[in-house]
């Protein structure tokens, strides 16, 4: 599990167990969904429901950074020479955070908040022009910065700010439900189905309940249905490893690389108890599927003993063609808000601003930038590349070899189906290896004891209960079959 998910994982709010008919009904109950029903906190009739636990998606795999100084959403911009679209995108971040330094400051919520300067650095000379770019570009809009890396002697040159902070993810999430009305919040309450009414949505839960709302907000990581907004053709998910351990000092820094895949460090102190969290090896989930050597490559990287390791796991984030989040109208009062770009602590809370704005029928000063139905000729040449990954991602988890399988997993065939049989101390964990989303072959991740879709990144438990993603149903089976032997292992 994460560093961050041994806080609490536990449902702290009732399931929904009746029909209901609000006016406005939030999907997600992560960064953004949470935040939102904090704007919206004098509507009475609103309410969130969460498939999971609050903060059990991709909330509680992030890195805890609230930090504007970003290598992949604003910084392509100007390098572009699109200097005033990259200046209203850094606004925008630091407006949002801003909104969430805000609401930690008059909530009083302990999330173990904590300012530091965060750099941006490499190791190579041909990056060292993006820096010197971006040094004039932080003179103009007259933020404070540092030209220095003696604190790393690994690298070669860097830029830091200093006004940018750290958090506790899981604790704001948990904190923030705390002062937000009970009667509100639905916890393992999956919406499974959508259908347009007159005037209003009818959102049918896993437990046959029904919620009429006039207004429906995606703020889930991935939706589930593939129209009307054709998601999979204007995104990649991209997936990244992090290793945590214990640490005797808190510098009060963070780092992330110009290089590509980056690599990333901040540090959590919990009391007396200092840890130190890494970050690397971010791929396009479509390809390089072996997660056990991704996990050993950030060892490496870092050199790090693997004895003295406190916790593991890995993180899915949503990558759009151009940049920019999707936060707005997808369909008539239908609302969408994703694509964050590893991101997702500033973004989450300004979308979650931008949304309450539209909601309302009032004017944001952001809408505009994150407008999902905007018009891009560059993302239109990049439709064909994100189809083709698609297909790949699809392809590869039906006949890539899987190598790295170890023989604690096999496969057999049962009523023409095929089974995936895990062994370890717990017994024996049975699932049909396929998931639900569009029939891609998932892939067992030996680390985390999870089984990981590389098409939409859907995740379910080493038992096949569903953890998060697109998909609707869970894949365990009870019965397990009289024949385990191995049926062409690498191929499934």
């Amino acid at each position: 599990m994460s560093l961050w998910e041994s806080y609490q994982t536990k449902q702290q709010f009732p399931s929904l167990q009746k029909h209901v008919s609000v006016n406005t009904l939030i999907i997600g109950g992560g960064m953004t969904g949470l935040n939102l029903l904090y704007f919206l906190k004098n509507q009475l009739d609103v309410c969130l429901v969460e498939a999971n636990t609050i903060g059990a998606g991709v909330s509680k795999n992030t890195t805890g950074k609230i930090n504007y100084l970003q290598e992949n959403t604003w910084l392509p911009y100007l390098k572009k020479g699109k200097e005033d679209l990259a200046s209203c995108y850094l606004d925008s971040q630091i407006h949002g955070m801003n909104l969430l330094l805000n609401i930690c400051q008059t909530e009083k919520i302990d999330c173990n908040l904590e300012q530091v300067t965060s750099y941006l650095v490499t190791q190579k000379l041909e990056y060292q022009a993006d820096l010197d770019l971006l040094q004039t570009f932080l003179q103009k809009k007259n933020i404070s910065f540092v030209r220095d890396v003696s604190l790393f002697p690994s690298f070669l040159d860097g830029i830091g700010v200093t006004d940018t902070y750290v958090f506790h993810p899981l604790k704001y999430l948990l904190g923030l439900a705390q002062k937000l009305k009970r009667s509100q919040i639905y916890e393992k309450t999956k919406i499974v189905k959508i259908i347009k009414g007159v005037n209003c949505y009818f959102c049918h839960t896993d437990a046959n309940y029904c919620i009429k709302a006039k207004q429906v907000v995606l703020a889930c990581h991935y939706p589930f249905f593939l129209f009307p907004f054709l998601l999979p053709m204007k995104t990649q998910v991209q997936k990244s490893y992090l290793v945590a351990q214990k640490v005797f000092d808190n510098p009060k820094y963070t780092y992330i690389t110009l290089e590509s895949p980056s690599l990333s460090t901040r540090f959590y102190q919990e009391q007396d108890e200092i840890y130190q969290i890494y970050l690397g090896e971010s791929h396009d989930i479509y390809h390089k599927q072996d997660d056990v050597t991704h996990f050993e490559n950030v060892l490496k990287q870092f050199d790090i003993e693997p004895n003295s390791v406190e916790s593991v796991w890995s993180n899915v984030d949503l990558m759009t063609l151009d940049h920019r989040a999707f936060v707005g109208e997808i369909a008539p009062s239908l609302f969408l808000a994703t694509g964050y770009q590893t991101w997702g602590m500033i973004q989450s809370v300004l979308s979650a601003e931008i949304l309450a704005h539209l909601l309302q029928g009032e004017a944001d000063q952001y809408a505009w930038l994150f407008y999902p139905k905007r018009k891009n000729v560059e993302t239109l040449f990049q439709y064909p590349l994100s189809f083709y990954q698609n297909v790949t991602s699809f392809l590869k988890s039906k006949f890539y070899p899987k190598s790295w399988y170890t023989d604690a997993l096999s496969f057999t065939f049962q009523n023409g189906k095929i089974i995936a049989i895990y062994r370890d101390e717990q017994g024996i964990h049975k699932v049909h290896p396929v998931c639900p989303h569009m029939k891609c072959s998932l892939i067992f991740n030996e680390i985390e004891k999870t089984w990981d879709c590389p098409c939409h990144s859907s995740r379910f438990d080493v038992d096949g209960n569903w953890l998060k993603g697109p998909a609707k149903k869970n894949i365990g089976l009870q019965d397990t079959p009289k024949n385990t032997s191995i049926v062409n292992k690498k191929k499934y």
